[in-house]
Protein backbone atom coordinates (compact mmCIF):
# COMPACT_ATOMS: atom_id res chain seq x y z
CA UNK A 1 0.00 0.00 0.00
CA UNK A 2 1.55 3.30 -0.88
CA UNK A 3 2.05 6.25 2.28
CA UNK A 4 0.42 8.73 1.97
CA UNK A 5 2.62 11.78 0.74
CA UNK A 6 2.13 15.21 1.44
CA UNK A 7 3.24 18.04 -1.24
CA UNK A 8 5.70 20.84 -0.30
CA UNK A 9 4.02 22.55 -3.27
CA UNK A 10 0.68 24.49 -3.92
CA UNK A 11 -2.08 23.25 -6.48
CA UNK A 12 -1.21 24.84 -9.97
CA UNK A 13 -4.11 26.58 -9.51
CA UNK A 14 -4.27 28.50 -6.41
CA UNK A 15 -2.51 32.13 -6.77
CA UNK A 16 -0.72 33.20 -3.16
CA UNK A 17 -0.78 36.57 -4.06
CA UNK A 18 -4.80 37.17 -4.17
CA UNK A 19 -7.63 36.50 -1.72
CA UNK A 20 -9.16 33.65 -1.60
CA UNK A 21 -12.68 33.93 -3.59
CA UNK A 22 -15.29 32.81 -1.51
CA UNK A 23 -18.38 30.24 -3.27
CA UNK A 24 -21.41 32.13 -5.22
CA UNK A 25 -22.95 34.95 -3.75
CA UNK A 26 -20.82 35.83 -0.76
CA UNK A 27 -17.40 36.42 -3.33
CA UNK A 28 -17.70 39.59 -3.48
CA UNK A 29 -19.33 41.41 -0.68
CA UNK A 30 -15.85 39.16 1.08
CA UNK A 31 -13.89 40.90 -0.74
CA UNK A 32 -15.60 44.14 -0.21
CA UNK A 33 -15.31 43.43 3.69
CA UNK A 34 -11.25 42.74 2.68
CA UNK A 35 -10.83 45.76 0.92
CA UNK A 36 -11.73 47.75 3.71
CA UNK A 37 -9.17 45.58 6.15
CA UNK A 38 -6.44 47.55 7.93
CA UNK A 39 -4.06 44.79 6.73
CA UNK A 40 -1.79 45.70 4.13
CA UNK A 41 -1.72 42.60 2.74
CA UNK A 42 -5.39 41.66 2.98
CA UNK A 43 -5.98 44.98 0.51
CA UNK A 44 -3.48 43.99 -1.48
CA UNK A 45 -4.70 40.10 -2.19
CA UNK A 46 -8.35 41.52 -2.88
CA UNK A 47 -7.29 43.81 -4.94
CA UNK A 48 -6.00 41.16 -7.12
CA UNK A 49 -8.81 39.23 -6.86
CA UNK A 50 -11.13 42.26 -8.02
CA UNK A 51 -8.27 42.72 -10.87
CA UNK A 52 -9.78 38.79 -12.47
CA UNK A 53 -13.54 39.11 -11.53
CA UNK A 54 -14.07 42.98 -13.20
CA UNK A 55 -14.02 41.45 -16.64
CA UNK A 56 -17.87 40.07 -16.79
CA UNK A 57 -20.17 42.78 -16.55
CA UNK A 58 -22.46 40.52 -14.43
CA UNK A 59 -19.72 40.75 -11.60
CA UNK A 60 -19.26 44.66 -12.16
CA UNK A 61 -23.11 45.24 -11.56
CA UNK A 62 -22.94 43.13 -8.52
CA UNK A 63 -19.77 44.83 -7.32
CA UNK A 64 -21.63 48.70 -7.82
CA UNK A 65 -24.80 47.51 -6.02
CA UNK A 66 -22.83 46.60 -2.83
CA UNK A 67 -20.85 49.34 -2.48
CA UNK A 68 -17.52 47.98 -4.20
CA UNK A 69 -17.01 51.49 -5.77
CA UNK A 70 -17.05 53.57 -2.13
CA UNK A 71 -14.43 51.51 -1.05
CA UNK A 72 -12.45 51.84 -3.94
CA UNK A 73 -12.56 55.65 -3.99
CA UNK A 74 -11.33 55.35 -0.30
CA UNK A 75 -8.24 52.92 -1.49
CA UNK A 76 -7.48 55.82 -3.90
CA UNK A 77 -6.14 57.73 -1.22
CA UNK A 78 -3.98 54.80 0.09
CA UNK A 79 -0.36 55.18 1.13
CA UNK A 80 0.82 51.95 -0.43
CA UNK A 81 1.99 52.40 -3.93
CA UNK A 82 0.83 48.64 -5.15
CA UNK A 83 -2.33 49.29 -2.93
CA UNK A 84 -2.95 52.66 -5.40
CA UNK A 85 -1.95 51.07 -8.89
CA UNK A 86 -4.26 47.59 -8.51
CA UNK A 87 -7.16 50.29 -7.13
CA UNK A 88 -7.04 52.10 -10.50
CA UNK A 89 -6.15 48.99 -12.22
CA UNK A 90 -9.52 47.56 -11.06
CA UNK A 91 -11.31 50.66 -12.00
CA UNK A 92 -9.74 51.00 -15.38
CA UNK A 93 -11.15 47.28 -16.04
CA UNK A 94 -14.55 47.97 -14.71
CA UNK A 95 -14.75 51.60 -17.44
CA UNK A 96 -14.71 48.62 -20.15
CA UNK A 97 -18.52 47.89 -19.10
CA UNK A 98 -21.51 50.32 -19.80
CA UNK A 99 -22.62 49.29 -16.63
CA UNK A 100 -19.46 50.12 -14.77
CA UNK A 101 -19.33 53.54 -17.13
CA UNK A 102 -22.56 54.25 -15.71
CA UNK A 103 -21.71 53.35 -12.18
CA UNK A 104 -18.46 56.18 -12.70
CA UNK A 105 -21.00 58.91 -13.20
CA UNK A 106 -23.45 57.41 -10.09
CA UNK A 107 -20.34 57.92 -7.59
CA UNK A 108 -18.66 60.69 -8.46
CA UNK A 109 -15.05 58.42 -9.21
CA UNK A 110 -14.08 61.23 -12.13
CA UNK A 111 -13.30 63.30 -9.42
CA UNK A 112 -11.46 60.84 -7.36
CA UNK A 113 -9.49 59.47 -10.04
CA UNK A 114 -8.55 63.55 -10.68
CA UNK A 115 -6.41 63.34 -7.50
CA UNK A 116 -4.20 60.89 -8.96
CA UNK A 117 -3.16 62.64 -12.33
CA UNK A 118 -0.25 63.96 -10.18
CA UNK A 119 0.46 60.59 -8.90
CA UNK A 120 4.54 59.25 -8.92
CA UNK A 121 3.76 56.52 -9.90
CA UNK A 122 3.42 56.08 -13.77
CA UNK A 123 1.34 52.74 -13.81
CA UNK A 124 -1.32 54.48 -11.56
CA UNK A 125 -1.72 57.71 -14.07
CA UNK A 126 -1.59 55.13 -16.97
CA UNK A 127 -4.80 53.14 -15.28
CA UNK A 128 -6.72 56.28 -14.47
CA UNK A 129 -5.86 58.16 -17.80
CA UNK A 130 -7.15 54.28 -19.59
CA UNK A 131 -10.49 54.85 -17.89
CA UNK A 132 -10.82 58.52 -18.33
CA UNK A 133 -10.43 57.04 -22.06
CA UNK A 134 -12.56 54.57 -21.82
CA UNK A 135 -15.07 56.61 -19.78
CA UNK A 136 -15.28 59.41 -22.45
CA UNK A 137 -15.39 56.92 -25.53
CA UNK A 138 -18.02 55.19 -27.84
CA UNK A 139 -18.09 51.21 -28.11
CA UNK A 140 -16.70 50.48 -31.28
CA UNK A 141 -20.16 48.80 -32.13
CA UNK A 142 -22.16 51.66 -31.58
CA UNK A 143 -19.25 53.71 -33.64
CA UNK A 144 -20.08 51.52 -36.75
CA UNK A 145 -23.74 51.66 -36.25
CA UNK A 146 -23.79 55.47 -35.90
CA UNK A 147 -21.36 55.30 -39.62
CA UNK A 148 -23.66 53.18 -40.95
CA UNK A 149 -27.14 55.38 -39.95
CA UNK A 150 -25.27 58.68 -41.64
CA UNK A 151 -24.11 56.96 -45.09
CA UNK A 152 -27.45 55.43 -45.56
CA UNK A 153 -29.40 58.36 -44.52
CA UNK A 154 -30.12 60.49 -47.65
CA UNK A 155 -31.42 63.39 -45.79
CA UNK A 156 -28.48 63.71 -43.77
CA UNK A 157 -25.86 66.43 -44.29
CA UNK A 158 -23.11 64.28 -45.86
CA UNK A 159 -20.42 66.76 -43.52
CA UNK A 160 -21.40 65.04 -40.35
CA UNK A 161 -20.49 61.55 -41.67
CA UNK A 162 -16.47 62.64 -41.06
CA UNK A 163 -17.01 61.71 -37.54
CA UNK A 164 -19.25 58.75 -36.48
CA UNK A 165 -19.22 60.94 -32.84
CA UNK A 166 -21.98 63.22 -34.82
CA UNK A 167 -24.26 60.35 -35.65
CA UNK A 168 -25.60 59.31 -32.56
CA UNK A 169 -26.66 63.39 -31.80
CA UNK A 170 -30.16 62.88 -32.87
CA UNK A 171 -30.09 59.15 -31.48
CA UNK A 172 -32.59 59.48 -27.96
CA UNK A 173 -31.62 55.63 -27.28
CA UNK A 174 -27.89 56.33 -27.41
CA UNK A 175 -27.60 59.33 -25.35
CA UNK A 176 -26.52 58.03 -22.03
CA UNK A 177 -23.18 56.85 -23.75
CA UNK A 178 -22.03 60.36 -24.58
CA UNK A 179 -22.16 61.21 -20.75
CA UNK A 180 -19.18 59.63 -20.14
CA UNK A 181 -17.27 62.64 -22.32
CA UNK A 182 -19.63 65.37 -20.68
CA UNK A 183 -19.33 64.18 -16.81
CA UNK A 184 -15.26 64.54 -17.15
CA UNK A 185 -16.15 68.36 -19.16
CA UNK A 186 -18.63 69.12 -16.16
CA UNK A 187 -15.90 67.85 -13.81
CA UNK A 188 -13.71 70.49 -14.81
CA UNK A 189 -10.79 68.70 -15.79
CA UNK A 190 -10.11 69.62 -19.21
CA UNK A 191 -7.58 72.38 -18.49
CA UNK A 192 -5.70 69.85 -16.68
CA UNK A 193 -5.93 67.50 -19.44
CA UNK A 194 -4.41 69.75 -22.26
CA UNK A 195 -1.85 70.80 -19.08
CA UNK A 196 -0.78 67.26 -18.85
CA UNK A 197 -0.72 66.70 -22.15
CA UNK A 198 2.81 68.74 -22.57
CA UNK A 199 4.29 66.39 -19.21
CA UNK A 200 3.55 63.18 -19.57
CA UNK A 201 5.26 60.25 -21.78
CA UNK A 202 4.40 59.32 -25.34
CA UNK A 203 1.96 56.29 -24.01
CA UNK A 204 0.00 58.42 -21.95
CA UNK A 205 0.02 61.23 -23.95
CA UNK A 206 -2.06 59.09 -26.64
CA UNK A 207 -4.84 58.56 -23.80
CA UNK A 208 -4.99 61.84 -22.97
CA UNK A 209 -5.49 62.47 -26.68
CA UNK A 210 -8.57 59.90 -27.32
CA UNK A 211 -10.07 61.69 -24.19
CA UNK A 212 -9.90 64.89 -25.41
CA UNK A 213 -11.12 63.97 -28.62
CA UNK A 214 -14.33 62.82 -27.45
CA UNK A 215 -14.61 65.61 -24.91
CA UNK A 216 -14.03 68.10 -26.97
CA UNK A 217 -16.93 67.09 -29.62
CA UNK A 218 -19.26 67.41 -26.43
CA UNK A 219 -17.53 71.25 -25.52
CA UNK A 220 -14.38 72.53 -26.85
CA UNK A 221 -14.82 76.24 -25.14
CA UNK A 222 -12.25 75.28 -21.49
CA UNK A 223 -9.95 73.44 -24.02
CA UNK A 224 -9.70 76.76 -26.44
CA UNK A 225 -9.11 78.72 -23.24
CA UNK A 226 -6.09 76.83 -22.17
CA UNK A 227 -4.22 77.04 -25.10
CA UNK A 228 -4.76 73.50 -26.48
CA UNK A 229 -4.13 74.71 -30.31
CA UNK A 230 -0.82 75.46 -29.85
CA UNK A 231 -0.14 72.14 -27.58
CA UNK A 232 -1.72 70.08 -30.69
CA UNK A 233 0.21 71.73 -32.66
CA UNK A 234 3.33 70.54 -31.23
CA UNK A 235 1.94 67.37 -31.02
CA UNK A 236 1.43 67.44 -34.91
CA UNK A 237 5.00 67.15 -35.30
CA UNK A 238 5.76 64.37 -33.14
CA UNK A 239 8.23 61.73 -34.40
CA UNK A 240 5.50 59.24 -33.48
CA UNK A 241 2.84 58.50 -35.88
CA UNK A 242 0.00 57.36 -33.38
CA UNK A 243 0.17 60.96 -31.57
CA UNK A 244 0.57 62.31 -35.04
CA UNK A 245 -2.61 60.89 -35.88
CA UNK A 246 -4.76 61.22 -32.54
CA UNK A 247 -3.58 65.16 -32.35
CA UNK A 248 -4.86 65.67 -36.05
CA UNK A 249 -7.94 63.90 -34.71
CA UNK A 250 -8.29 66.02 -31.72
CA UNK A 251 -8.29 69.29 -33.68
CA UNK A 252 -10.93 68.22 -35.68
CA UNK A 253 -12.94 68.26 -32.76
CA UNK A 254 -11.63 71.27 -31.62
CA UNK A 255 -12.36 73.08 -34.79
CA UNK A 256 -16.33 72.59 -34.61
CA UNK A 257 -16.75 75.99 -33.52
CA UNK A 258 -16.06 78.99 -34.88
CA UNK A 259 -13.52 80.00 -32.25
CA UNK A 260 -11.77 76.55 -32.82
CA UNK A 261 -11.17 77.65 -36.63
CA UNK A 262 -10.17 81.00 -35.73
CA UNK A 263 -7.42 79.44 -33.64
CA UNK A 264 -6.52 77.46 -36.12
CA UNK A 265 -6.04 80.07 -38.51
CA UNK A 266 -4.17 82.08 -36.09
CA UNK A 267 -1.88 80.00 -34.64
CA UNK A 268 -0.28 78.48 -38.30
CA UNK A 269 -1.51 75.09 -38.00
CA UNK A 270 -3.03 74.92 -41.75
CA UNK A 271 0.51 74.66 -43.07
CA UNK A 272 1.39 71.94 -40.85
CA UNK A 273 -1.80 69.62 -41.56
CA UNK A 274 -1.35 70.37 -45.20
CA UNK A 275 1.94 68.54 -44.86
CA UNK A 276 0.65 66.05 -42.72
CA UNK A 277 -1.26 65.16 -46.18
CA UNK A 278 1.94 63.47 -47.58
CA UNK A 279 2.44 61.55 -43.97
CA UNK A 280 3.57 57.74 -44.88
CA UNK A 281 0.65 56.69 -42.27
CA UNK A 282 -2.74 57.07 -43.70
CA UNK A 283 -4.66 57.31 -40.38
CA UNK A 284 -2.73 60.58 -40.10
CA UNK A 285 -3.00 61.70 -43.71
CA UNK A 286 -7.16 60.92 -42.90
CA UNK A 287 -7.72 63.13 -39.73
CA UNK A 288 -4.97 65.82 -41.21
CA UNK A 289 -7.49 66.08 -43.96
CA UNK A 290 -10.53 65.70 -41.36
CA UNK A 291 -9.17 68.50 -39.13
CA UNK A 292 -8.42 70.72 -42.57
CA UNK A 293 -12.36 70.26 -43.37
CA UNK A 294 -13.34 72.28 -40.56
CA UNK A 295 -10.69 74.71 -40.76
CA UNK A 296 -11.26 75.85 -44.35
CA UNK A 297 -14.93 76.54 -43.53
CA UNK A 298 -13.87 80.62 -42.98
CA UNK A 299 -12.35 82.85 -45.14
CA UNK A 300 -8.94 83.21 -43.52
CA UNK A 301 -9.02 79.13 -43.45
CA UNK A 302 -9.24 78.45 -47.32
CA UNK A 303 -6.87 81.11 -48.26
CA UNK A 304 -4.34 79.94 -45.98
CA UNK A 305 -4.60 76.28 -47.06
CA UNK A 306 -4.65 77.90 -50.69
CA UNK A 307 -1.30 79.61 -49.71
CA UNK A 308 -0.08 76.28 -48.10
CA UNK A 309 -1.05 74.46 -51.72
CA UNK A 310 -3.12 72.20 -50.64
CA UNK A 311 -5.18 70.80 -53.32
CA UNK A 312 -2.12 69.10 -54.60
CA UNK A 313 -2.26 66.73 -51.90
CA UNK A 314 -5.96 66.66 -51.05
CA UNK A 315 -6.68 65.12 -54.77
CA UNK A 316 -4.00 62.42 -54.10
CA UNK A 317 -5.98 61.30 -51.05
CA UNK A 318 -8.98 60.84 -53.54
CA UNK A 319 -7.38 57.27 -54.73
CA UNK A 320 -6.77 56.51 -50.94
CA UNK A 321 -7.53 53.03 -49.58
CA UNK A 322 -8.89 54.43 -46.43
CA UNK A 323 -12.89 55.99 -47.80
CA UNK A 324 -12.54 58.25 -44.08
CA UNK A 325 -9.53 60.41 -46.63
CA UNK A 326 -11.29 60.22 -49.26
CA UNK A 327 -14.10 61.43 -47.34
CA UNK A 328 -12.61 64.50 -45.68
CA UNK A 329 -10.19 65.03 -48.69
CA UNK A 330 -13.47 65.68 -50.77
CA UNK A 331 -15.05 67.94 -48.32
CA UNK A 332 -12.17 69.88 -47.43
CA UNK A 333 -12.07 70.54 -51.64
CA UNK A 334 -14.87 71.30 -51.09
CA UNK A 335 -14.03 74.19 -48.74
CA UNK A 336 -11.48 75.19 -50.87
CA UNK A 337 -13.83 75.65 -54.32
CA UNK A 338 -15.85 78.32 -52.36
CA UNK A 339 -12.90 80.47 -52.97
CA UNK A 340 -12.97 81.92 -57.03
CA UNK A 341 -8.93 80.78 -56.91
CA UNK A 342 -9.56 77.08 -55.32
CA UNK A 343 -12.45 76.53 -57.96
CA UNK A 344 -10.06 77.86 -60.59
CA UNK A 345 -7.81 75.00 -59.77
CA UNK A 346 -10.29 72.47 -59.15
CA UNK A 347 -11.92 72.69 -62.51
CA UNK A 348 -9.44 70.74 -64.75
CA UNK A 349 -10.62 67.42 -61.98
CA UNK A 350 -13.93 67.33 -62.31
CA UNK A 351 -13.77 63.90 -63.63
CA UNK A 352 -11.91 62.54 -60.53
CA UNK A 353 -14.85 64.17 -58.90
CA UNK A 354 -17.41 62.23 -61.19
CA UNK A 355 -15.71 59.05 -60.59
CA UNK A 356 -16.28 59.22 -57.08
CA UNK A 357 -19.99 59.26 -57.75
CA UNK A 358 -19.32 55.37 -57.98
CA UNK A 359 -17.35 54.64 -55.23
CA UNK A 360 -18.98 52.04 -52.79
CA UNK A 361 -19.96 54.44 -49.54
CA UNK A 362 -22.59 56.37 -50.13
CA UNK A 363 -21.33 59.39 -48.05
CA UNK A 364 -18.47 59.64 -50.68
CA UNK A 365 -20.83 59.73 -53.05
CA UNK A 366 -22.96 62.57 -52.04
CA UNK A 367 -19.68 64.12 -51.00
CA UNK A 368 -18.74 64.02 -54.76
CA UNK A 369 -21.77 65.34 -56.04
CA UNK A 370 -21.75 68.29 -53.89
CA UNK A 371 -18.23 68.88 -54.80
CA UNK A 372 -19.04 68.63 -58.31
CA UNK A 373 -21.77 71.47 -57.78
CA UNK A 374 -19.71 73.56 -55.83
CA UNK A 375 -16.99 73.54 -58.35
CA UNK A 376 -18.87 74.10 -61.55
CA UNK A 377 -20.95 77.00 -60.13
CA UNK A 378 -20.82 79.67 -62.05
CA UNK A 379 -21.37 83.69 -60.60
Amino acid sequence: MADAKISMYLPPNVNPTQAAIAYGCRALPKLNEELQSDDLLTRQKALMALCDLMHDPEHVYTAISIGCLESLKALLKDTNDLVRIKTTEVLCIMATHNVGREGFLEHNVIQALSFLMSDAQPACRENLYTAFKHLAQLPAELQVVAAELHAEDDRGDALEAVDPLFALRPLAAHVHHLEGALGIVNSGLIPSLVWKLQREEEEIQVLLLDTLAACLTEDATEALASRAVPFLKEKLLSTNCNIRSKAARTLIAVSVPPEGKIQVWQHDVIPILVHLLKDRDEEVQANAAGALMNATVTTEGKYAALDAEATRPLLQLLTSSLSKARLNAIKALTMLAEAPEGRKLLQPHVATFRALEEDFSPAVQRAAQIAIRVIEWKP
